[in-house]
């Protein structure tokens, strides 16, 4: 090749280092070139064209000058290929083209050994653009993809993050997701479970292929320490992966958990995405996240839906389809739709009074739909032993009642300033407590809702627990057994008078023979007040053995119990914590909670114990009585019962401090007050106590506050816990 060519190849470069030349004209300078080459020597040509590559190869920092050559040689190779439908007149010059390529591609590869980890880099950044430039139907010698998939495997695991991350892109189109034995995914995998670089893990997530075999390394990656990778994925998720491939408990951790860590992408790419796949169909979108086990992280969902309407006349077309009454009709209640229906009723009523007249083409008055809560919750009934066996019906009635609690919930978007609305629906929440048929499920619901409605504390107080008496001691009829010696009595006067008819028909015989007729209308009055004593006490004789009266009976099994319970805990933990225990409270105290501590059916015990710990709460003198027994349960109950007793033990400890520890009830008039040194060693005793519950294998520390599917979040749980008892005891300042 001629001087001059050389100081044109240069000078090509040179141009190239420019942002703003225009690389299509210098790549369409070179043909020249390459027709001198043709007629002198093509090797001068190639060996002057990395001659000057070289320069730029060594530099490692993304320096302006250097990434504009990298792309300029990039167009220039890439201009080599040629359509695969094209035909070749001249094989020679097809030689030729190719041979530049596989030149080009067999000088990066021995290069990438080099000890200069910028050569490394762009050998591998050079193999990534080149591959990427190719078109989809290009054609590469076996032997030389061969080649680069070794290399870049090589590469991948190379000490400098930057190499790996080129020599994980430059993989993407040597990827075979339908081949479990493909090494690339592979190294894929590896890289994502174990490198320690995120802008490495964020490169695989980028070019990876979704598969049976890598949706799960993906999926992993959305609880990445790093944001950035964990944004990533989700975009991932969203452009390449159907909302089928995942299962319902994957789509639902993704929204829970992007909500709440990466929420501007689970808004703007993953729930459009899923919406697009399902069309727009926001109901079908609910039931594709089973929202009867994920109801709040599906309210979330929904509010985020929201928020993208621009009208709202889109709110209104978009779900629910309400009839002139303002209510879903009770044959078409759904989870979706029912859902669906009281998430938009609490996002328009958050809008204050932007979203007043929305809300009121949403609801009806609050006294219709009292009447409507209380049609469809009648409807509801309990299961035996042996319908809970069949899961068609278990499947049903765990429907009715999420339904049921979704409707509850509604109640607080209603308006209950109108007086004749909310007495009415007063009454109607106390028939729906009262009613036996009532899940057990919708108790608490029920009563937060009613205290919520009621505006005076003691009315709260006195109502609450006139529905748990009525529910504990109901009017039913009760049979009574009739006293033997009376019913032989009566059955001995009944032959008396039998015996007298008898006898005075006789002797009106006679008076008629006679004809003493005055004697004998004297016996037929007789006789007719005889007969209808006779039928009085035939009548008597006739009933059952047991007579039927109603009168209150108490109840005491474990489920009439634990409803009543359940409505005493609601009201302890809706009550303000600063007002006192009035007798009323007291007596639910006295004749309900702590009878029931030592009640042989374990979830009757728990309630008992949450009850007796938020009743505690109210007053120190209370905490001060019962804080012993509470200690107790700690140590010999089950596992949930104690976790529920040392959670409301904890509770006490941070409302009171330690010094409850110490503080005994007022001592009777013939006992003597506690030494000091006793005092001090029951305190002692009971920080001892909490301090192996550290180490406990039975009752995990973890479980006192929460339990967490993710485990990161789990040990920052344990970890507080831990600290708070620590800070309890006196083993950690404060």
């Amino acid at each position: 090749m001629s001087g001059d060519a050389d100081l044109e190849i240069e000078e090509v470069f040179r141009r190239a280092q420019k942002a703003h030349s225009n690389k299509a004209k210098l790549v369409a300078f070179f043909p020249q070139i390459k027709n001198m080459s043709k007629q002198e020597d093509k090797n001068s040509f190639h060996e002057e064209f990395i001659r000057c590559l070289k320069y730029a190869m060594i530099i490692y920092t993304r320096e302006p000058a250097v990434e504009s050559v990298v792309d300029f040689v990039t167009k220039f190779a890439a201009s080599f290929e040629k359509p695969v439908d094209e035909e070749t007149d001249d094989d020679e010059e097809q030689e030729d083209e190719d041979g530049f390529l596989n030149f080009l591609f067999s000088f990066l590869l021995e290069s990438h050994g080099a000890n200069n980890h910028a050569v490394r880099f762009r050998v591998c950044q050079l193999v990534n653009k080149l591959l990427g430039s190719l078109s989809e139907n290009a054609q590469i010698d076996d032997d030389l993809c061969d080649r680069i998939h070794e290399a870049m495997l090589v590469r991948v695991t190379d000490k400098y993050p930057n190499v790996r991350i080129q020599a994980a892109l430059a993989m993407a189109r040597l990827q075979d997701p339908s081949n479990p034995e493909c090494p690339t995914i592979k190294a894929y995998i590896l890289l994502l479970e174990n490198d320690s670089n995120p802008e490495v893990r964020r490169a695989v997530l980028s070019c990876i292929a979704p598969s049976a075999i890598t949706l799960s390394k993906i999926y992993k990656r959305t609880r990445d320490v790093k944001e950035k990778v964990r944004t990533l994925a989700y975009q991932v998720l969203a452009e390449k992966v159907h909302i089928r491939a995942l299962s319902i408990a994957q789509r639902v951790s993704l929204l829970h958990q992007g909500l709440d860590q990466v929420k501007e992408v689970v808004k703007t790419h993953l729930i459009p995405a899923w919406l697009r796949l399902l069309k727009g169909d926001v109901l079908q979108f609910l039931h594709k996240l089973d929202v009867e086990n994920c109801a709040e992280t599906a309210v979330t969902t929904l509010q985020a839906i929201f928020l993208k309407a621009e009208t709202p006349e889109e709110l209104l077309q978009s779900g629910v389809k309400l009839d002139e009454r303002k209510l879903l009709p009770l044959g078409s209640l759904t989870s979706e739709n029912v859902l669906y229906w009281r998430a938009l009723c609490e996002f328009v009523r958050s809008k204050g009074d932007e979203g007043e007249e929305l809300l009121e083409q949403l609801l009806p008055e609050t006294a219709i739909y009292a009447e409507y809560l209380h049609s469809f919750l009648k409807g509801t009934s309990q299961l035996t032993g042996e319908q809970r066996a069949d899961m068609t019906q278990l499947e049903r009635a765990m429907t009715q009642e999420f339904v049921g609690q979704q409707l509850i919930l509604l109640v607080g978007c209603l308006d209950t300033s109108e007086e004749g609305g909310r007495k009415r629906m007063i009454s109607m929440l106390q028939k729906i407590l009262v009613m036996p048929s009532t899940p057990t499920s919708l108790i608490s619901p029920l009563v937060e809702k009613l205290i919520t409605v009621l505006r005076e504390d003691a009315q709260r107080v006195q109502m609450v627990a006139e529905i748990i008496s009525d529910v504990r001691e109901p009017i039913l009829p009760v049979s009574e057994p009739v006293d033997e010696n009376e019913k032989r009595r009566k059955q001995v006067r009944l032959a008396e008078v039998r015996v007298q008819i008898m006898e005075a028909n006789q002797t009106l015989e006679e008076c008629i023979s006679c004809q003493d007729f005055s004697r004998a209308a004297e016996l037929k009055e007789s006789i007719s007040q005889l007969e209808e004593l006779k039928n009085q006490l035939a009548l008597e004789a006739s009933q059952p053995a047991e007579s039927i009266k109603e009168q209150h009976v108490e109840k005491s099994d474990p489920e009439t119990l634990l409803k009543c319970l359940m409505m005493c805990a609601e009201l302890f933990k809706q009550m303000n914590i600063k007002r006192r225990f009035c007798p009323t409270m007291n007596g639910l105290l006295e004749s309900l909670v702590l009878p029931s501590i030592a009640n042989p059916v374990a979830a009757v015990r728990n309630m008992a114990v949450l009850c007796l710990g938020t009743a505690a709460l109210h007053s120190k003198e209370l905490a001060a009585t019962h804080l012993v027994l509470l200690l107790q349960i700690t140590q010999l109950d089950e596992p949930n019962v104690r976790i529920s007793a040392l959670r409301s033990l904890v509770d006490l400890l941070l409302l009171y401090g330690l010094n409850i520890l110490s503080e005994k009830p007022a001592p009777e008039a013939d006992e003597q007050p506690q030494q000091p040194a006793e005092e001090e060693s029951a305190v002692q005793s009971v920080l001892k106590m909490l301090s192996e519950f550290l180490d406990s294998e039975v009752l995990h520390i973890e479980q006192i506050w929460t339990v967490s599917s993710d485990e990161p979040e789990r040990e920052i749980i344990k970890s507080a816990t831990e600290e708070s008892i620590l800070v309890l005891t006196g083993l950690k300042d404060p």
